[in-house]
């Protein structure tokens, strides 16, 4: 008998979906490139507006760490304490009124076995017939919290390039498991892309749903379906005055943040390079790189 290929890969149904529409697979992941956790926000939010269902699970044992990443203490509905493992769950939705159906890869960050990990991912993206791949991130980086956030867009397909206006990428030095996954991706000649939302840096320990809209926004043209985001609307509205009073109550922060504001301003066209410029740094800079 042949080894199972995805041994960590836990069905949670009787049958796998197999009628899906060129479906697109988005993966987010908590850690260190979902800064105000706005991708992994982005992507429960698309997922739960498909109402998508939860199919299958990549079990934590072999990837994580748990002195990193530990599990959590719940209480379920029974009042019996349950264990929560970081794990990666997969999820799948039909898309009403568009060429695409979804599936969604969401969980943390693994600390062990990245190439085995992508292995799972890349066999769940065939075993789905994903046409593509889009990975999502957000990084910490000097922006005013009071301006339209910038999302950096990348792929190595020219057509898909063409359509998103979206730049290959040029980077080289050490990566996370978004850019491990991309290339393992490539190598087996499944289209990726991937989208990074800017948050600013003087506010990193509040979640970003500002961020987190502009990726939705994003998601949107590439499943090429309108995806209502009058509740992300509202929490990002709140985000911005939120954050404006925290600014208001210290000096040097409001001169800071006054500075980004003018700066900003004075660029008469948003400039993709900076923010490349950007995410590489912070990729270059990660502790332990």
């Amino acid at each position: 008998m042949a080894p199972n290929p995805a041994p960590h890969l836990i069905w949670n149904v009787d049958e796998m979906p197999t009628d899906l529409r060129s479906p697109i697979l988005i993966a987010a992941f908590e850690g260190w490139n979902d800064a105000g956790e706005a991708s992994s926000t982005a992507a429960r939010y698309v997922r739960d507006h498909f109402e998508a269902e939860h199919v299958a699970t990549i079990d934590a044992e072999d990837f994580f760490d748990f002195t990193v990443a530990r599990p959590n203490v719940c209480i379920d509905d029974n009042d019996a304490r349950q264990i929560v493992w970081p794990s990666t769950g997969i999820y799948v939705a039909r898309i009403p009124g568009s060429n695409h159906d979804l599936v969604c890869a969401i969980g943390h960050e693994p600390q062990l076995r990245w190439r085995t990990f992508v292995d799972h991912l890349a066999i769940t993206a065939e075993a789905f017939g994903a046409s593509m791949v889009c990975t999502l991130g957000a990084l910490l980086t000097d922006v005013p919290h009071s301006r339209p956030t910038q999302v950096y867009g990348g792929t190595d397909d020219e057509e898909l390039a063409l359509r998103l206006d979206l730049s290959p990428s040029t980077y080289e030095g050490p990566t996370g498991i978004v850019g491990v996954l991309a290339a393992g991706l490539r190598d087996r000649g499944v289209t990726t892309a991937s989208f990074w939302a800017s948050v600013p840096a003087y506010v990193s320990n509040l979640p970003s749903p500002k961020a987190a809209l502009a990726l939705v926004e994003r998601l949107s043209h590439l499943l090429e379906v309108d995806v209502p985001r009058i509740g992300l609307e509202i929490e990002a509205a709140s985000y911005e005055c939120q954050v404006t009073e925290l600014v208001a109550e210290d000096d040097g922060t409001m001169e800071y943040v006054e500075q980004l504001e003018a700066d900003f301003d004075e660029e008469t066209a948003e400039d993709p390079d900076s923010l490349v410029a950007e995410v590489e740094d912070f990729l270059r800079n990660q502790p332990g790189t």
